[in-house]
């Protein structure tokens, strides 16, 4: 099957064609690093590990940046604070470049837990100021740029220039939202954008650059145009980041990279948002879950594996019981593999079930249900004393792809570790009846189903019913 995406500009589904033959560029958004990140920054760099994960087992030779914003209005803002008398925080008196490398750190270690591995190139905006330069002057001398009419020192991107403005979110520049850049008055058009902010009075002289427009620092949206082009050139595969991203920020970048006359992305990618019991995660609610908290709840397998179990373009739904789901499924593919670990292969082929649910828009949740289905053959292969070899093989190549076979023990798996036959016997035998209990669910047969649900947790096995199957647990 020919490896095939969702493209937001297109709203389809597309044959992935690289630019580069064998080659497969990829930019993705990385952190502001204003504060400490929550798992909707964590899941976005997992979709995106998957895929590269992904595209480098077909073959390509995989490219991925993933930006550092590390000067920005809000970092200024937090850094001022900690110098505000009285101030409780527990880093006071902190510059802001101290700030944004003390969180870009606590990114990278959210990153590293959960075995999202490093991009091939992570460039910081304070890195690039030159290339932004560049690119402004550009924009000004293709006529789609402007320095403000109150000759402040800002430089703005003119919407109305550019006739494709709105095509990635297909929406009318008459119907969009205001810029919130700078004061208005320097704009020929509320909507146009700041690619060039001007020093102001009271702001750190260490944030602001020099520039042939007066000393300033650099819009958020030129920043990523600017780092895409020098590392991917200027038309690449894909560019990837959250849905909330879309506007206005991929939207402005798009714009902008088109008029200075670049491909830019041939794909643009976006990765659903992180609920929680279905409500938006904010602050103002105090309903935001964090890395670290996951991390004291579960193990960094459990966590990777919950955050990357659903199609990346729905919305993840965190509940309380959303770990203890995720630990059953994940610990039971553990177990076998450590039953089976004499037979892993470094070189194994995943199932053409696996391959076709990857292919397809990257679908997590069949490629999830190929690898149980796997553990499940191989585990009655094991309580029926045959031999397991083909199955281990095929389960540990997906958990490999999957980024899960680094974060698993083979020594020390639950049951698995020390009773493997006991435990691969006991879970053919369950899998037996929760198939039995299925059937007669699904012929209405609710007396038998429930019979075969209430002996099992007679035997102390509690069945957890979810929309991939049922799952058990001691």
């Amino acid at each position: 099957m020919t490896l095939r995406f969702y493209d937001s500009a297109t709203a389809s589904v597309r044959d992935f064609t690289p630019v580069h033959p064998g080659e497969a560029r990829i930019y993705y958004c990385g952190a502001t690093v204003q504060g400490a990140p929550h798992i909707g920054h964590v899941r976005s760099g997992l979709v995106f590990d998957q895929l590269s994960r992904w595209l480098t087992y077909r073959g390509y030779k995989v490219t991925t940046v993933r930006n550092v914003t590390d000067i920005d209005d809000k970092i200024l803002v937090n850094s001022a604070a900690s110098f505000e008398p009285g101030y409780a925080g527990e880093h006071p008196a902190e510059e802001w470049w101290a700030l944004a490398y003390r969180f870009e750190r606590v990114f990278g270690q959210a990153y590293a837990s959960l075995n999202i591995a490093p991009p091939t190139y992570e460039p910081r905006a304070t890195g690039h100021i030159p290339e932004m330069f560049a690119l402004i002057q550009r924009l000004i001398d293709r006529g789609h740029a402007y320095p403000a009419t109150d000759g402040c020192g800002d430089v703005y991107f003119d919407v109305r220039s550019w006739e494709n403005y709105g095509a990635l979110t297909r929406q009318k520049i008459d119907d969009m939202q205001d810029a919130p850049d700078a004061d208005p008055r320097g704009k020929r058009d509320p909507r146009d954008f700041a690619l060039w902010k001007a020093y102001k009075e009271g702001e750190p002289v260490t944030a602001s650059w020099d520039s042939p427009w007066g000393k300033g620092r650099p819009g958020w949206h030129l920043e990523c145009s600017a780092m895409a082009g020098k590392y991917l050139g200027e038309t690449f595969d894909i560019h990837g980041g959250g849905l909330d991203l879309r506007f206005p920020h991929h939207e402005n970048e798009m714009a902008q990279s088109q008029a200075a006359g670049y491909g830019f992305a041939n794909f643009w990618m976006h990765n659903g948002l992180v609920n929680y019991e279905g409500e938006k995660m904010s602050k103002s609610i105090g309903n935001i879950i964090t890395p670290a908290q996951m991390l004291e709840a579960a193990r960094p397998l459990v966590v990777r594996y919950y955050l990357g179990q659903a199609h990346y373009r729905s919305v993840l739904d965190y509940h309380p019981t959303s770990l203890e789901e995720a630990r059953v499924a994940v610990e039971r593919v553990e177990a076998f593999l450590a039953a089976t670990r004499d037979y892993h292969r470094e070189d194994a082929a995943v199932p053409e079930a696996f391959a076709e649910a990857m292919d397809d828009d990257l679908n997590i949740p069949k490629a999830l249900a190929a690898l149980h289905a796997g553990v499940r053959a191989g585990n009655a292969a094991l309580a029926a004393g045959e031999s397991a070899q083909d199955a281990a093989e095929q389960v540990y190549a997906m958990a490999k792809v999957l980024g899960l076979v680094e974060l698993m023990s083979f020594s020390q798996a639950g049951a698995a570790a020390n009773e493997p036959g006991e435990h691969a016997a006991l879970d053919s035998l369950i899998q037996t009846m929760l198939t039995q209990r299925a059937e007669a669910r699904e012929a209405k047969d609710w007396a038998r189903a429930d019979q075969i649900r209430d002996a099992l947790a007679a035997a102390g096995i509690t069945v957890k019913d979810g929309a991939s199957g049922s799952t058990w647990s001691l």
